[in-house]
């Protein structure tokens, strides 16, 4: 097994900024589904020319120290502003942890 990635090597070299959504409750219960993130990431997935499902480059599902994770790049807010809006709501109305790149937790940034 894969030694748990610390958050100071979360931290991104090239400056893009991060957020980290946990599969835990704020109050530190399991999430369930415990595939939500694979559901995630499949609806904002896209079908390449080679016809092959290509996931969103502002997704990322990880396990970090010990938890799974959806690291969405805040680039998303720009790009798609309606698709991340609908993720942070998902993620505020299923009380899920937010975090920073340093791990700390943070409130869910909703635009409303």
């Amino acid at each position: 097994m894969a030694n748990p990635i610390s958050m100071s090597e979360k931290k991104l070299n090239d400056g893009k900024t991060e957020i980290i959504i946990q599969s835990n409750t704020r109050d530190g219960k399991a999430f369930r589904p415990s595939d939500w993130i694979d559901r995630i990431c499949s609806t904002f997935a896209t079908f390449g020319e080679n016809r092959k499902l290509r996931y969103s480059p502002y997704l990322k599902p990880e396990v970090i120290s010990g938890v799974r994770c959806l690291v969405v790049d805040m680039k998303l807010q720009e790009v798609s502003p309606e698709r991340f809006e609908e993720l942070m709501q998902f993620a505020n109305e299923n009380k899920l942890n937010v975090l920073d790149e340093a791990g700390n937790s943070i409130e869910v940034p909703l635009n409303s």
